[in-house]
């Protein structure tokens, strides 16, 4: 029988600066073959193509998911207009394009503040939520639509940052279930000329900001012991906010 001591220095977290293009699981993957843990999970999903942060738990930490996954986001995006795709971002495939030119800045913001506040979002059909134990975006693949009951989210912030037609740089703070993509989506229906996600950068996740963060090259260059040397140890987080402890 093995012995294992009650401050495993595997038992935390481990803050990830995820890169463009793979899953936010291939991460978890990544981690945990290298570095041969047994447990390893994350605190809160990132589209293949967002960046940013992916706070990873580790050991007796994958215990505090929900917790985790409860705190509020803050994100960098880029809102593309006049454009919309089936998967409301720029990976999806391409379903209109339309005149943006008289969409002006301050048309903009007012979409943006109508999205301010407790708001009903319905989900996209490119989404991991499940419907008869099916994920939803496995029925788009095949081209069936299926009617999602909208949710009530968050938006406790939603500034815009700088705008250049057709492109226009924002940040928001929001609660968790909240499809970036979808608050583009529907800024440019209102507009009349469609938008889509064009970028999105996780800047924050509840307690944890993206300057703490580590990329998985300088990560994967680290020996077990460095890499204890850069996590958050469970007694240094507050089990009940999910926030750490100074």
């Amino acid at each position: 029988m093995s012995y294992r001591p009650a401050t495993d220095p595997f038992d935390g977290l481990l803050l990830l600066d995820k890169p463009a293009g793979p899953t936010s699981h291939d991460m978890v993957d990544r981690i945990r073959r290298h570095f041969r843990l047994n447990k390893v999970g994350h605190g809160g999903t990132l589209d293949p193509q967002a960046t940013g942060l992916l706070v990873l738990m580790i050991g007796r930490a994958t215990k505090l998911a929900d917790t985790l996954m409860a705190g509020n986001k803050t994100y960098e995006g880029v809102i593309r207009l006049g454009r919309t795709t089936d998967s409301q971002d720029a990976q999806g495939a391409v379903l209109s394009e339309a005149d943006f030119s008289q969409v002006t800045q301050t048309q903009l913001l007012e979409q943006m503040n109508k999205l301010t506040g407790d708001v009903m979002q319905t989900p996209p059909m490119v989404s991991a939520i499940k419907q008869n134990g099916v994920p939803l975006y496995k029925l788009a693949r095949k081209g069936q639509v299926v009617e999602r009951k909208p949710k009530l989210v968050r938006i406790y912030t939603f500034t815009l940052k700088d705008f250049t037609p057709p492109t226009a740089l924002f940040e928001v703070t929001c609660s968790k279930g909240v499809y970036v993509r979808t608050l583009c989506a529907d800024i440019g229906e209102a507009l009349g000329c469609g938008a889509i996600l064009d970028a999105l950068r996780r800047t924050r996740s509840g307690d944890f900001k993206i300057n703490e963060a580590h990329t998985l090259e300088a990560l994967l260059k680290l020996n077990l012991s460095q890499l204890a040397d850069l996590m958050i140890p469970l007694n240094r987080i507050h089990l009940q906010t999910g926030q750490r402890t100074e």
